[in-house]
């Protein structure tokens, strides 16, 4: 498995080019970031060479399609994806996610022939490119609520729809914070084959009772509660060898400068892929 960064718990990252370099000075060999923001900046030839040189490469960006909202919102999002697809494609990234709420203002039924439609078509476009698309399950319980229908939160229901678009670029993105909010063990992983998954985020939480877990309250790797050990491993049994990225979305601002953060990042990394035995 590759240790993967985001900018997600690293504080205020001036530029997708510092991210890259704090993921290489600590060790990380993946980064997760927007594709055509880091082409647009460098150029493409400069964008390799950046990548090359500090020896990572890009593990996944993020769906830049508002898919959950009007139609008019998709199609004029989604005319964005063919350049962000060939940008990916050009600094070698095969991998595209995005996140499924948990609950929904739309009716639950009408929602899930239009979101199955919208992410067919995106899925569509990425396949031609060679990139997959990850669906995240979102499991905290206050997002469950939070709009008025319940929509998909578990993995089970996230793999039927995957069934559902039909398209063979599309998978899991599998994130700890959710295993752990769903209740899901070592076996609910261990029941899945390595291709479903197309993405990996690792996050720790606080020791609270899991209906009281917030999203974005999340922690850094081994300094919570979630069984991180077994998550790992259950990802080795079937294997997984694709990235496991870190993701630690907090609502505060951290006092810590990001290199600072990242030195924190590469000691919790150290800490859960060493007791996972990897």
């Amino acid at each position: 498995m590759l240790r993967g960064l985001t900018s997600a718990g690293l504080g205020a990252i001036e530029h997708e080019g510092r991210l890259i370099e704090l993921a290489s000075q600590f060790g990380f060999q993946t980064v997760d970031l927007d594709v055509l923001s880091l082409t647009e900046r460098c150029s493409v030839e400069g964008a390799r060479q950046l990548l090359e040189s500090n020896g990572v490469i890009v593990g996944s960006f993020g769906l830049p399609v508002e898919w959950r909202a009007s139609e008019e919102q998709f199609l004029q999002d989604f005319q964005k994806l063919t350049a962000y697809a060939a940008a990916a494609k050009a600094v070698g990234c095969t991998r595209c996610c995005t996140y499924i709420l948990p609950s929904t203002d739309q009716k639950s039924a009408h929602f899930m022939a239009i979101a199955t439609r919208r992410l067919r078509y995106c899925a569509q476009l990425l396949n031609i490119y060679g990139i997959r698309l990850g669906l995240e399950f979102v499991g905290p319980h206050h997002l469950r609520t939070r709009w008025q229908h319940p929509f998909i939160w578990t993995m089970e229901e996230t793999v039927a729809l995957i069934q559902a678009i039909g398209e063979n670029n599309v998978g899991l993105l599998l994130d700890t914070y959710h295993w752990y909010t769903t209740g899901m063990n070592v076996a609910d992983i261990e029941s899945l084959r390595a291709e479903q998954i197309v993405h990996v985020h690792i996050n720790d939480a606080p020791n609270v009772p899991v209906e009281e877990v917030i999203d974005n309250e999340r922690i850094y790797p081994g300094e919570g509660v979630i069984d991180l050990t077994g998550f790992l491993r259950g990802l080795r049994t079937i294997g997984y060898n694709g990235a496991v990225s870190q993701e630690v979305l907090n609502g505060q601002a951290p006092s810590e400068s990001p290199l600072q953060l990242a030195q924190r990042s590469k000691t919790a990394f150290n800490r859960v892929f060493t007791a996972a035995g990897l």
